[in-house]
């Protein structure tokens, strides 16, 4: 795919944009020294097609292939980088760690951008397939909705997309491998507010209250059934409560208790089901007891769903990169979620795992993007988009 020279100072510069993103993280849409970054080493590819203020401070930006006639003669895939980082205060001690306070790039979406931008520029400057690359630099992945957006304001049908493939980084595979599925990878998120409503009064005295401390830890134990003995053991689910506010002093038994959670599921019914008895479990048991509930249920990322010809298509350009046997093509799904399965219901496409060695977790104040995998996130996208888009 390239030569020596053009890997190592290739990787060279890539690990250079990743760690300075490291250091200067931004939330959400808040992404305006991240976009200027990726606006400036786009065009000083050659790249002259960039459009900005997509989702506020999203990119998309398109290369033309040079093969079969030029000119972008061809069908046009989507490539897509997530670019926010979290709120979390990093504990990593790289050289290269955030310089903001409070903000750090836990998840690794500082590899992601650069690792499309290492792409890009290899894409840019051969050129060496049929159609076009639309290259999505996406804001706000971390739980605001930003994939949504960017589908909302029509990048689909605006540049003509026919797929759309991503990636992430997965620490706890090798560096140098691979793994997908087809069909679910990644769960559908759901977030659930439950107020259970009692009489409050002194603690010494619960027998003249309706306490919803109490009534709040049979709810939470009850909801456990609706996984154990209301769900097929098959199909996936998970209800988790979260969060929990009563009283602010120890002699004091509230009017009442705030509960948070999350739904995770790979069934798009078992969304209705765990909405619909959440509610019946809770309301059930509150009255019970004489009090009551209110129930506020809200969806987010829907399953992120590969459809198999795009996963063959990953596959193959996964394989070509690294061999056959450092390519898992049939993980287990996971129930963690991701945004970019909006763009899977507006265009087929596949979300690929990208190895990232022993590293710490995911939204970990430890974690760090491991630099080793930056050629390999690269050589993917390349491979890729010469095989989808071959000449």
């Amino acid at each position: 795919m390239l030569n020596t020279v053009d890997v190592r100072e290739l990787h060279r510069e890539v690990t250079e944009w990743r760690r300075y993103l490291h250091q200067h993280p931004e939330l959400d849409y808040q992404l305006h020294n991240t976009a200027r970054f990726v606006c400036e080493k786009l065009a000083s590819f050659g790249i002259n097609h960039i459009e900005t203020g997509i989702a506020e401070t999203g990119i998309v930006a398109l290369i033309q292939g040079g093969g079969g006639g030029g000119d972008g003669d061809g069908p046009t895939i989507g490539l897509r980088a997530d670019m926010d980082a979290l709120p979390i205060i990093e504990a990593s001690n790289q050289p290269w760690s955030s310089t903001i306070p409070g903000k750090m790039h836990a998840c690794g979406h500082d590899g992601h951008t650069a690792m499309l931008l290492g792409a890009a520029k290899y894409l840019a400057s051969t050129r060496n397939f049929k159609g076009t690359v639309a290259l999505i630099f996406q804001p706000a992945e971390e739980g605001a909705l930003g994939g949504l957006r960017m589908v909302q304001e029509g990048i689909m049908d605006r540049f003509s997309i026919s797929q759309v493939f991503g990636m992430h980084n997965e620490p706890g595979i090798e560096v140098g491998k691979f793994a997908i599925c087809d069909g679910p990878i990644l769960a559908a998120l759901d977030e659930f507010d439950l107020v259970v409503k009692g009489k409050g009064g002194h603690a010494a005295a619960p027998h003249e209250t309706i306490d919803p401390v109490v009534i709040a830890a049979q709810i939470i134990l009850g909801l456990q059934t609706l996984v154990s003995r209301s769900t097929d053991p098959l199909e996936a689910l998970v209800v988790s409560v979260t969060m929990l506010k009563g009283a602010e002093a120890f002699n004091i038994i509230p009017d009442q208790v705030e509960m948070t959670g999350t739904v995770r599921t790979l069934v798009p019914s078992l969304r209705d089901f765990a909405e619909s008895r959440i509610l019946a479990c809770a309301q059930g048991t509150a009255r019970g007891y004489g009090a009551d509930v209110e129930l506020r249920y809200r969806r987010h990322d829907p399953v992120t769903f590969n459809s198999a010809a795009e996963t063959k298509l990953a596959v193959k350009a996964a394989c070509r990169l690294v061999g056959t046997g450092s390519v898992d093509q049939k993980v287990k799904p996971q129930m963690g979620s991701e945004d970019f399965a909006y763009m899977l219901e507006a265009r087929p496409g596949a979300f690929i795992l990208l190895g990232n060695g022993a590293t710490a977790s995911l939204h970990n104040p430890a974690y760090d993007f491991n630099d080793e995998a930056l050629l390999y996130g690269i050589g993917y996208w390349v491979h890729l988009v010469e095989s989808v888009l071959a000449p």
